[in-house]
């Protein structure tokens, strides 16, 4: 995983934390707050101390590095004592963990509290979106794309040689659907979103950013009109028989004979995609697991809940019932 979906992941509930909220380090139990969490950087200062200290990315991404390179965990006695806070502000990320008997800081897929920040950690959340409040949305895309997902886990994408043939006309039909049934979702937003967005004026969401364009279509009127247009501008129907654009293009450049004179002129505004942001869609994605990670008790058991009532309906959309389970003997026999 790149460092940077850690990095995200970790300024994320730092961001959520109330301003009072104090820190120690892990060996010299040296208090401190953060004044500023930035792109590249997290600004704190010390208790006991009236100057800015700031901790850049890159000290993180190594101490990062270090602790997943180490099979027991990291010891932190080789902490030099400038570097403390890097370990106690790793250790708010859910899948890091400061284990303060053993002065170990470890990866983990147990997600528990640190001791080391005296304020309630939030879990990884999207924006305040709440998941108590989601519901199954009503588009075919939903369905299919849920289904093609199941597919893919139980199937290995990454060499479709070795895909039985019934299973791969499966994807190919999943693929054909999730894309026809999105696509005629995304022509249902992009007219929404062109009443919102001004030409060259790109708007940025969390995944990416769009922009209005528009696009311009010509195609020649009847050849008897374009003629007498042109021959009414001077140039001879000789010229002009067996009339192609680029004839009619060449004697638009000699003449005050206007495009729409010549042409059926279609111009139409679309939504035209500006920019991805892999990072953030890839952050995103690994605070969904680590979410999941860190559920426990009642949600635990009303998700795979879930999980189960969903795979049982993905197992009555995708298996195959003869005709005759549904009509009897006679019917199906007429259907031959």
């Amino acid at each position: 995983m790149p460092f940077s979906v850690t990095w995200h992941n970790l300024l994320e509930p730092l961001e959520s934390l109330p301003p009072d909220a104090t820190f120690r380090t892990p060996l010299s139990d040296r208090p401190f707050r953060i004044d500023e969490l930035q792109e590249h950087r997290i600004i704190i200062t010390y208790r006991d101390d009236t100057e800015t200290t700031p901790l850049s990315r890159e000290q993180f991404e190594t101490l990062y590095d270090r602790v997943t390179d180490a099979t027991a965990g990291f010891d932190l006695d080789r902490l030099p004592a400038a570097a403390e806070p890097y370990a106690t502000l790793l250790s708010v990320h859910p899948r890091f963990v400061i284990d303060t008997d053993a002065n170990r800081l470890t990866e983990t897929d147990d997600p528990a509290a640190t001791p080391l920040v005296d304020a309630p950690i939030p879990p990884i959340d999207d924006e305040g979106d709440d998941d108590d409040d989601r519901s199954e949305p009503d588009v075919p895309v939903y369905n299919d794309a849920l289904l093609l997902i199941d597919a893919l886990e139980r199937t290995d994408p990454t060499d479709l040689s070795g895909v039985e043939t019934a299973t791969l006309v499966d994807l190919y039909t999943l693929c054909s659907d999730v894309q026809r049934n999105a696509d005629d979702l995304r022509q249902e937003i992009r007219r929404v979103l062109l009443d919102r967005l001004a030409h060259d004026q790109p708007i940025a969401g969390q995944f990416g950013s769009v922009q209005r364009t528009r696009r311009r279509n010509r195609s020649l009127k009847d050849d008897d009109e374009v003629i007498a247009a042109f021959e009414a501008a001077g140039i001879d129907r000789e010229r002009l028989q067996g009339v192609d654009a680029d004839k009619v293009d060449d004697a638009l450049d000699v003449t005050d004979v206007s495009e729409e004179d010549v042409y059926e002129i279609d111009e139409r505004d679309y939504v035209r995609k500006a920019d991805v942001d892999d990072d953030t869609k890839a952050s995103r994605l690994q605070g969904l697991k680590d979410q999941l990670a860190a559920a426990d008790g009642d949600d635990t058991d009303e998700l795979r809940g879930e999980i189960e009532a969903l795979e049982e309906r993905i197992d009555e959309l995708t298996s195959f019932k003869p005709g005759q389970a549904f009509h009897g003997d006679d019917t199906a026999g007429d259907a031959e």
